[in-house]
């Protein structure tokens, strides 16, 4: 069964740091392609950050040049670091990653997120 978990998450002061962390079991992260998700309440859940396999990264607009998602090369674990924080960031961050099947003899990855965390809280004060 696989499974991810964040951790991490916590309150700061607006242009601090934190560094987000997700475990996997029962999966290597290296396999295919990983994200990081976030949701504030009443708004939509925001993809931010994403990994693909061949190392290529994406942000959002709203964390490009302040956020960084990395991931161990044993594919244990993924990360998301995060510099100077506003308050705007405030939300519940989700990891998630693609799955990867055997399809006639080669490997494939899922087109859409299967494996989500439970989130972890980020709280960020003015």
């Amino acid at each position: 069964q696989v499974r991810l978990m964040e951790s991490g998450g916590g309150s700061v002061q607006a242009g601090g740091s934190l560094r987000l962390s997700c475990t996997a079991s029962g999966y290597v992260l290296n396999n295919c392609g990983v994200a990081w998700y976030r949701q504030a309440p009443g708004k939509d859940r925001e993809l931010i950050a994403s990994s693909g396999t061949a190392g290529a990264t994406n942000y959002a607009d709203s964390v490009r040049g302040r956020f960084t998602i990395s991931r161990e090369y044993t594919g244990g674990t993924m990360y998301l670091q995060m510099n100077d924080l506003k308050p705007e960031d405030t939300a519940m961050y989700y990891c998630a990653a693609k799955s990867r099947t055997v399809v006639g003899g080669s490997y494939r990855c899922s087109r859409d997120f299967v494996f989500w965390g439970q989130g972890t809280q980020v709280t960020v004060s003015s």
